[in-house]
């Protein structure tokens, strides 16, 4: 999405196009031209003190939602996700074998889609097998399994938890069967609170449930009865998001069909109030909101390692297809397509598709775009870390930011105010370099 300045004024009507930032700078930045920066960097040592992460994306879905955006499947047979898995495995060996692993233990692990779940208990517990025995887990902190509801049993949750997953993600997205079923979910709200059962008895450390603010056909009714089902099932963090229509999913298509510009979903003012008065229910019923996505029961012990480190830097092995990976300052994206990515690795090839090296300037942008996200940052961390003092850095944007009402500057630290932070990721392109501010983001 090229985003200009005139179009990040409110009220703003939702638009096809990436809002959400995820990283710095833009994606279109990343080209084959510097996939050679990658293996260079593989044989480099790690830098010190550097966490080292996990991804594993299992694309396969039983339906493709109308507002997804992931690659994902939903017309694999059982030989052909096995074929997959063995691939993603072949990957992960061939990079235990560089000396940028070195021996490495993986200090938290994410098993991301499509729908992780969708895969079968025997498939499961083999891919971790094999996983292991390439690198241990013993030293992990945290590992992440998302999950939809409707693909859930006893006997796979039970394996869930066997396997170490400490944080266990729900796409509940929506109590509403109606909302679900226009907006292609795979799963109802009866198996929402099947699912949630079963995985409390089994004894998860964290059961994290997702939302989606401005789902088509949502109401202000349907929101608030989503927030209160929510609270009282009392799960130990919550995330939402507010919804955007990226490109490259069935309802921008449809959009372009019948010549529309503006998506059939809330307008942004309408689902920054809907997160707003999300987040104060869920303040009066214990919760702390810890960034401008999630609420959490208890601060000191629940969290979500894989957001943090990353966000201050650590490496990721991003394996599968379209994953995307971080190790000592080179960005990279694996090939999109399912054919070319297995049979890459079944010529002994890593899959690589697009590589970007931030300069030492833009790895300090991104630290601080993706902080700000948390809802506060100290000055100290990036004084000491990079070298800059935020407060010269930027004193024009933050100057005008906080004179907005969206921040604001003391001694030791940038706090976002609540209005700022229900539109942070509208504020984060004050502080692109020039130029990537009138670039395709994605």
């Amino acid at each position: 999405m090229t985003i200009r300045r005139e179009q990040l004024t409110d009220p703003m009507k939702t638009r096809t196009g990436n809002y959400f930032v995820s990283n710095y700078p833009p994606y279109s930045c990343w080209t084959p031209d510097h996939v050679e920066d990658v293996y260079s960097a593989l044989v480099r040592p790690p830098h010190p003190d550097t966490f080292l992460g996990i991804y594993l994306h299992i694309p396969f879905c039983r339906k493709r939602c109308r507002f997804c955006y992931f690659k994902v499947y939903t017309d694999k047979k059982a030989a052909e996700i096995e074929g997959y898995l063995d691939a993603a495995v072949r990957e992960l060996e061939l990079y235990a074998s560089k000396p940028f692993i070195g021996g490495r233990k993986p200090h938290f692990i994410y098993f991301g889609g499509g729908t992780p779940s969708y895969i079968s208990t025997r498939q499961l517990s083999r891919l971790v097998e094999r996983m292991r025995e390439l690198l241990s887990w013993e030293e992990a902190d945290e590992i992440t399994f998302e999950c939809e509801p409707g693909t859930l049993t006893e006997s796979k949750l039970r394996l869930i938890r066997e396997i170490g997953v400490t944080r266990l993600s729900l796409g509940v997205e929506n109590f509403g069967d109606k909302i679900l079923q226009i907006n292609g979910r795979a799963h109802g709200s009866k198996e929402i609170y099947r699912a949630y059962s079963i995985a409390r008895s089994v004894g998860f450390p964290q059961i994290n449930i997702d939302l989606i603010a401005g789902m088509v056909g949502e109401s202000s009714e349907n929101w608030e009865e989503c927030i209160r089902k929510t609270i009282a099932l009392e799960p130990d963090s919550v995330t939402i998001y507010q919804m955007e229509i990226p490109y490259n999913t069935t309802i921008s298509h449809e959009m372009k069909a019948r010549g529309e510009s503006e998506a059939p979903v809330a307008d942004w003012s309408t689902k920054r109030e809907w997160v707003k008065d999300a987040f104060s229910e869920l303040e009066r019923a214990g919760y702390t909101i810890g960034s401008a996505y999630s609420a959490v029961r208890n601060p000191e012990t629940t969290g979500f390692l894989y957001r943090d480190l990353l966000w201050a830097g650590a490496d990721l092995i991003g394996l599968g297809v379209a994953s995307f990976s971080h190790i000592g300052g080179t960005h990279f994206q694996n090939l999109h397509d399912f054919e070319p990515y297995i049979e890459q690795l079944k010529e002994g090839r890593i899959p690589i598709y697009r590589a970007l090296t931030p300069t030492a300037e833009e790895r300090m942008i991104r630290e601080f775009l993706l902080q700000m996200k948390l809802g506060s940052l100290g000055w100290e961390y990036f004084e000491s870390k990079f070298g800059i003092d935020l407060r010269r850095r930027f004193a024009r944007e933050l100057g005008r930011l906080r004179d907005s009402g969206y921040l604001e500057l003391k001694d030791e630290e940038l706090r976002l105010t609540r209005e700022g932070l229900l539109r942070v990721d509208q504020l984060l392109h004050e502080f692109f370099l020039p130029e990537h501010r009138n670039i395709r983001y994605a």
